[in-house]
């Protein structure tokens, strides 16, 4: 019981980008296993950036995007898993418009992110790992109607590669991601992406009497997207860009809490844009 939890509670804290799955990245590990996950992002900053030079900002433009993520998991067998990722997105600027500030805003349903995990497992002594090979594809589910769509209507492919190893002390994961983004409605298409993720974390305590126990983590996020088109209408912004941050995990049995904050420590614009400002992330998982 204490290697689940140890394999649950080590994986819960993964950045929930479009390159990581749910529930836990690596859990269930057991054949027609299955679980759900709550997770709540916010970004956003009123910083405008050419290149990576902060510019003045006389019309005030900002941009803040509150997504909730509901995602799930079930393992055919251990090494072989489907998973989806179904935002709910509240998304709000000023944007400049004709040389004027413009409010817009938008909510609701965006699109859907279907996954198929495929793991070879390394596991040797008092340690696991592994290796996952992940292709992904983006349904449009979102609107992509209006002045600020939830989507930009298209069906976008991605494929992630990543390594991972964890031990009862310590705990280690690379990711290396790239979203191909094609034309969606009204001409838009984002620009494809290229991702990195480096997490490490420490696991200081474990209750076996109550299998709870704490895990602090550090996080290393890196992005760089291509412009979007002068058609597009999304919050995709085209640029390079490093977070990093701490990362707080709490479990107990089955259930796990994590709470993350990420702040910019490199951002690149291909044009003048707004920064993606800092990140709070928070979520709750169960598997069963």
């Amino acid at each position: 019981m204490y290697y689940r939890l140890l394999v649950l509670a080590t994986t819960l804290y993964l950045p929930i980008s479009q390159a990581h799955q749910p529930v836990m990245d690596m859990a269930p590990r057991w054949d027609d296993g299955f679980g759900f996950q709550l997770w709540y992002e916010n970004y956003g900053s009123s910083e405008l950036l050419n290149g990576s030079q902060t510019v003045s900002n006389p019309k005030n433009l900002e941009r803040y995007v509150q997504t909730t993520w509901l995602q799930g998991v079930y393992t055919f067998d251990r090494s072989v898993r489907v998973t989806f990722k179904l935002p709910y997105r509240d998304q709000q600027r000023v944007k400049e418009i004709s040389n004027t500030a413009t409010q817009q805003s938008n909510s609701g349903v965006g699109d859907l992110v279907i996954g198929v995990p495929i793991k070879k497992y390394l596991n040797q002594g008092n340690s696991t790992g592994n290796l996952s090979l992940t292709p992904s594809i983006r349904l449009p589910s979102g609107s992509s109607s209006g002045n600020y769509p939830l989507s930009d209507g298209s069906w976008d492919l991605g494929l992630s590669l990543s390594y991972s190893k964890s031990t009862p002390k310590f705990y280690q994961l690379y990711d290396v991601f790239y979203w191909y983004n094609t034309e969606g409605d009204r001409g838009m298409q984002e620009g494809n992406e290229l991702g990195i993720d480096i997490n490490l974390g420490y696991h200081p305590y474990h209750d076996n009497l109550t299998n709870s126990g704490v895990f602090v983590m550090w996080d290393i996020t890196m992005r760089d997207q291509e412009s979007p088109n002068t058609a597009t209408l999304t919050h995709a912004s085209g640029g390079e860009r490093v977070h990093t941050g701490p990362v707080l995990v709490l479990y107990k049995d089955n259930i796990m809490f994590r709470a993350e904050y990420k702040y910019p420590l490199y951002e690149k614009s291909n044009n003048v844009s707004l920064s993606r400002g800092q990140e709070f992330n928070i979520g709750i998982g169960v598997t069963f």
